[in-house]
């Protein structure tokens, strides 16, 4: 018996390994896009000159088809790519979703610009082109691919669900011809706006959009300024006690959603600090936001009823 549990537990921790460690692919051949004046600096996180996806596959046995790519928050400056990233995505995969965990470019590192505004969201939209262009080859269905963000990540998934393409059919490259646009949005604790300063969050508008800030850039990186008729559905999710970026970012969001006609649900947890993630903290909202997700996922048909 013992024999069999240990047996049980490597092969777990094997496949946590592969996952983590061994299915990290690069985002762009080479260096990103602007990445070369950059590449002999000391940088601090080599995704910032090389952003990547980490795979997490749940067994094809389980699979539903569905994918997710997963963007962590860090307010434009850092990635918390493990309890906004990793731990996401074995939630996902624990529900039979694909999901992939992007390490995007950042545009500052400590005081230095390394790149403008368009990066973060290249990197994105990249990553939901190359998804889609092997989507065959991960098991997930073009049209069932998602996005998930929390925080600034969330600000990055709401960018996504209002700034999309649907590709270019001419293109030499094959991942350029695939659509950016997410069939499905969650942005959770997310930074909306942009061009409130009672409202905006004041470092990740500055690392985004640079100081002093533009107004046209401010006003386009305002999401509920710019939600289109055809954005996908989006579920939102927030603490009424978040400090750090207040809620009425996502009542804003809902609204504008609500307005243009787009499938969308608001949750607004009385007991919700900034970055509860899904981090076991024994608060309501870590209790009950997933189990919404889920239910709200099941609804529009991305995991099984």
């Amino acid at each position: 018996m013992k024999l069999k549990l240990g047996l049980v537990l490597l092969a777990l921790g094997a496949m946590l390994a592969r996952a983590e460690t061994n299915d990290v692919l690069q985002l762009w051949p080479g260096l990103a896009p602007g990445a070369e004046k950059w590449q002999q600096l000391k940088v601090t996180d080599e995704t910032l000159i090389r952003p990547t996806l980490t795979l997490f596959l749940p067994p094809k046995e389980q699979a539903n088809g569905s994918g997710v790519l997963v963007c962590p928050g860090g307010g434009y400056l850092n990635c918390m790519y493990t309890y906004e990233g990793y731990d996401i995505a074995r939630w996902f995969n624990a529900r039979g979703v694909a999901a992939f965990v992007l390490r995007y470019r950042r545009p500052v590192m400590g005081q230095q610009r390394l790149y403008d505004h368009t990066a973060p969201s290249a990197d994105a939209s990249r990553a939901l082109r190359l998804i889609r262009a092997r989507a065959g080859e991960w098991g997930v269905n073009p049209q069932k691919l998602g996005i998930i963000g929390f925080s600034a990540g969330g600000h990055l998934a709401a960018t996504m669900t209002v700034h999309f393409d649907a590709g270019q059919p001419d293109a030499a490259d094959p991942i350029a011809r695939q659509s950016s646009r997410p069939d499905f949005s969650v942005p959770v604790y997310a930074v909306i706006n942009m061009n409130d300063t009672n409202l905006c969050h004041g470092g990740s508008q500055r690392n985004l959009i640079g100081d002093p800030v533009d107004p046209k850039l401010a006003a386009y990186y305002s999401c509920e300024l710019q939600v289109p008729t055809n954005a996908p559905p989006t579920f939102l999710v927030t603490g009424a006690n978040d400090k750090t970026v207040k809620a009425e970012n996502s009542v804003r969001m809902y609204l504008a959603l609500k307005k243009a006609g787009v499938p969308a649900e608001l949750h607004i947890f009385e007991d919700g600090p900034h970055g509860f993630g899904m981090k076991d903290r024994k608060l309501p909202v870590t209790d009950h936001w997933p189990t919404l997700l889920e239910a709200w996922l099941r609804q529009h048909g991305f995991i099984a009823k």
